[in-house]
């Protein structure tokens, strides 16, 4: 018979460190350190060296103290990477702040969370892939649903939305992430390199047998070519004025 767990996860940890008053180590013999700098020296480490090289003892060659000292003032790793997390879930402006109706402050917001992970895409690499929720994380979940006041929606539907639209997002970010190519384009195949690879798929493949691909490419499509952030982004904005209609349509406003 499995036995109950006697001490906090690690989740119940990252919260205590999230939402407890202060941000200083209680703990902590270096009395000028605080989380809040712990965390921004972690992520300047990724910022310069890449996810891989996140550890406590990184952190603290960095911070100039001992690893055990910087034991003292969090768990370990996994509650670090949480608050670091929190650390960049707002940007200055958020999401119910962008100007125009709610169509045009998602598409800022998603544009500008699209922009955020070209310049730090290791949030999508730490391993507390489970986000825990601290402030930043909370306030900026408010604001996007306040984009929705006024709409229609239900309060569930107003949160499917949020989630979509976040999702879509972050899972294009880190399809491209994974093969290779940074989001955004900053790694895309170039137009030459992109010529002589169709160049060489022309002379190796059959395309009578990819009828409806073979009549995609004759009208202009590339596979492959690189980001289609903003079709995608707009249908399903469109997927989501529909039923933004269809609330109004059955309420008469």
């Amino acid at each position: 018979m499995a036995q109950a767990p006697t001490g906090p996860t690690a989740q119940e940890r990252a919260l205590e460190l999230l939402w407890r008053d202060g941000r200083r180590g209680t703990r902590g013999p270096e009395r000028g350190l605080t989380l809040t700098r712990i965390v921004q020296v972690a992520i300047e480490l990724v910022e310069a060296e890449g996810p891989a090289a996140l550890s406590m003892r990184g952190v603290a060659t960095r911070l100039g103290i001992g690893t055990a000292s910087l034991y003292t003032y969090l768990p370990g790793k996994a509650e670090l990477e949480a608050l670091m997390l929190d650390a960049v879930a707002t940007g200055p402006v958020l999401p119910h702040e962008w100007p125009g109706d709610w169509r045009a402050k998602l598409e800022s917001w998603a544009h500008d969370d699209w922009r955020e992970i070209q310049l730090h895409p290791w949030v999508l690499r730490l391993r507390a892939a489970e986000q825990v929720p601290g402030p930043n994380m909370l306030r900026w979940l408010d604001s996007a649903l306040r984009v929705f006041d006024g709409t229609g929606l239900t309060e569930p539907e107003k949160l499917a939305a949020v989630e979509s639209v976040d999702a879509y997002v972050r899972g294009l970010a880190r399809l491209r992430l994974d093969s290779g190519t940074p989001p955004g384009g900053a790694g895309a195949p170039k137009p030459e390199e992109t010529r002589r690879r169709d160049d060489t798929l022309g002379r190796l493949v059959d395309f009578d047998r990819y009828p409806a691909l073979r009549r995609a490419l004759s009208q202009g499509a590339t596979p492959y070519a690189g980001d289609r952030f903003d079709f995608g982004l707009q249908r399903l904005l469109d997927g989501i004025e529909c039923l933004i209609e269809s609330r109004a349509e059955r309420t008469g406003r």
